[in-house]
């Protein structure tokens, strides 16, 4: 494991005109503006891919966890002879924690600082992983299943955030694209661990308990990484300015008081926060409601695959048309715009459910039908997967970023526990056709929302959000966690 307890990122502390005074961090306002003008013109260095690999250790876990249970349910439902009403249960109640996490530790990361809400949110994944593993009955393994995706909800805004702060302008997005890739490979793992398992012998009982067990190897690991990262710069610069401003009128430092109601009360504020979590809760509807269901689809339109062959189809579907699509959004989307490549996913995927539910026959031929759900799959990932992640963790001002990721994280995870929950009885009522068209209108929804927000792509965060930021500080928003102890 390499040593991070010396991260830094790239800057010199001389230079920048930090120091430390009885433990706290001082700055005045014109070092801490030449900080960050190091911070936003600096290349990528070691440390950030370091941090990448760190946040993606989690991230990987994050997506791996989330999506393995369409697999692992499978298995579960033959077992334990679940319903259709306690599949779908299953299915979704990680989602419905995840929506609950994202916005505790959201909030929480922008008053006690990212740093401690990283490691935390790791470890409650590895406990509850374990206790999912060894459930010994259906409710159990519920409860289990929502404190991971409690801690998952956590780990999202934390991750976004901490690398946009750590990034500079001109590849922000590439950063923290690639922190999100470790989804891909959490999408490829889970198949894969499946058809080894079930090829090796082992049975479905001894199978699934393994495929959620084993989420609980990389979260451990992030654990420990991840105590050693530093508190982005970026944050204990607006907090040692908040903090000198307080001395000066000889007042004690306090927390600010009512921080998330004057955020909400913010109506610029407002507008981004219905972009970013509009836009997340459409995607997630999507794409977590097919994604989970894709065994489900695959049996639908090929009913004489095997369990075997279901889960080949859907790794081939993962590693030929989504992964692509990761490797893609990475490379280009700082120069083609994290906005523009937004609105062009949306309105591609929509084309595609559109033709999949349109053109007749295609939900009955195999081929055809594959073709066109890879394509989805394709423009999902160079488009809106990617840049939901991202764009929260750009457009919010720093003493609220993570809360404003974790209000976009959380409610995008409600949309996907929404359609991972409706999809069986969308499904029932209106047909393979009929649910998939409903995701084209979703899509193209989406599309229309995007149009809300500002391009962030090669701009400073403070450029981004300045204006925004003085009208945070007019309605009351004094920068949160105004003490950072020196670590």
């Amino acid at each position: 494991m390499p040593d991070l307890s010396n991260f830094r990122t790239g800057s010199s502390s001389d230079a920048a005109g930090q120091r430390h005074e009885g433990g706290v961090v001082r700055m005045t306002q014109a070092q801490s503006g030449d900080l960050i003008t190091e911070l936003d013109e600096a290349k990528l260095s070691r440390f950030h891919l370091r941090a990448v690999l760190v946040s993606g250790m989690g991230f990987f876990t994050d997506a791996y966890d989330l999506f393995v249970i369409g697999i692992a349910s499978t298995l579960i439902t033959k077992e334990w002879n679940l319903s259709s009403g306690q599949l779908a249960l299953l299915n979704s109640t990680m989602l419905a924690a995840a929506f609950v996490g994202a916005l505790v530790f959201g909030r929480f990361a922008d008053t006690a600082g990212r740093k401690r809400v990283y490691w935390v949110v790791a470890a409650i994944m590895v406990a509850a992983a374990i206790g999912s593993a060894l459930s010994p009955s259906y409710w159990v393994l519920i409860a289990f299943r929502f404190l991971l995706g409690f801690g998952v909800g956590g780990d999202y805004p934390v991750s976004a955030v901490l690398m946009s702060e750590y990034a500079g302008r001109k590849d922000r997005g590439r950063q923290v694209g690639l922190v999100f890739s470790a989804q891909a490979v959490g999408l490829i793992v889970g198949p894969l661990l499946a058809l080894a398992l079930l090829g090796s012998g082992a049975g479905a009982p001894v199978t699934w308990r393994l495929l959620l067990g084993i989420g609980a190897i990389p979260a451990a690991v992030a654990v420990w990484l991840r105590r050693k990262l530093p508190e982005p710069e970026r944050f204990t610069a607006v907090a040692a300015k908040a903090d000198a401003g307080q001395r000066a009128q000889g007042r004690r430092t306090a927390r600010p008081e009512a921080g998330l109601r004057a955020f909400l009360a913010n109506r610029r504020l407002l507008v981004l926060l219905a972009g970013t979590a509009g836009c997340w809760f459409l995607l997630d509807y999507a794409y977590y409601g097919n994604t989970i269901s894709t065994p489900r689809i695959i049996s639908l339109i090929d009913p004489n695959a095997s369990e075997t062959e279901t889960i080949a189809l859907q790794l081939a579907i993962f590693a030929v048309a989504a992964v692509p699509g990761y490797v893609l959004a990475i490379a280009r989307m700082d120069r083609i715009g994290h906005r523009k490549l937004q609105l062009v996913g949306f309105v591609l995927m929509g084309l595609c459910f559109a033709v999949i539910s349109l053109v007749p026959g295609m939900t009955t031929a195999v081929a055809p039908f594959l073709l066109v759900y890879g394509v989805s799959y394709f423009f999902t990932e160079f488009g809106p997967n990617v840049t939901t992640f991202v764009l929260p963790g750009e457009l919010f001002p720093t003493q609220v970023r993570a809360t404003g990721h974790g209000i976009s994280a959380g409610i995008g995870k409600f949309g996907a526990f929404i359609g991972v929950f409706l999809f069986p009885v969308l499904q029932s009522s209106l047909g393979l056709r009929g649910t998939l068209l409903l995701t084209a209108g979703i899509s193209v929804l989406g599309a229309l929302l995007t149009l809300v927000l500002p391009e962030p792509a090669g701009r400073s965060l403070e450029e981004i959000s300045g204006p925004v930021a003085g009208a945070a500080q007019d309605a009351g928003l004094a920068p949160a966690g105004q003490v950072i102890r020196a670590a």
